[in-house]
Formats: C-alpha cells, structure tokens, sequence
C-alpha cells in the first residue's frame, strides 16, 4: 500500500467540510502574519500548514491519511469501473 493514495478517497460532506475550513485557516494565518490578528508564530504555521493541507485534500479528493487509516467517503466512479466501461465501449459489438 503506498503512502498516496492512486484512488479518490474523500467524499460529499468530508470534502466541503475541508473546501471550508482548509481556506478559513489559511486566511486566519495570512492575516496573523500581517498583524490583523495576534497568535503566536507556532499557532500561525500551524494554521497554515493544516489549511493548506485540507485545501489540497479536499480540491484532489485524494487524502494520504484517510488511505493509512482505510476510510473512503468518495461515493462516485472508482477509475478501475470507468476503465472497465471506457474498454467495454471500445470493443466492437
């Protein structure tokens, strides 16, 4: 099993939920960063870093941490079923 994973692993619900919260924090730590809002420089990379991180996860629908702990909330295509019917489609009748 590698560490990224090749399939789509966030769903409906998980993905808004980082599509959300992932930009919330990064604006949180752009604006710590200029002095809008004082947190500490700790909080502030943290913010950013998991921001960006939910972001990414979410905008990809693909999330190395939910493939280590074997959750998958994606309820669409696989690519191995799309393929499958992409090769049914091709052969001639």
């Amino acid at each position: 099993m590698s560490f990224y994973p090749s399939e789509k692993n966030v769903g409906s619900w998980d993905r808004l939920l980082r599509l959300i919260v992932g930009p919330v924090l990064l604006i949180v730590s752009a604006a710590a960063a200029l002095g809008v809002v004082a947190l500490s420089p700790v909080v502030i990379a943290l913010s950013a870093i998991v921001g960006a991180i939910l972001t990414v996860t979410g905008t990809t629908q693909k999330c190395p941490l939910n493939n280590l702990l074997g959750i998958n909330t994606y309820r669409g295509r696989t690519t191995s079923e799309s393929e499958t019917e992409q090769e049914a489609a091709e052969r001639p009748a």
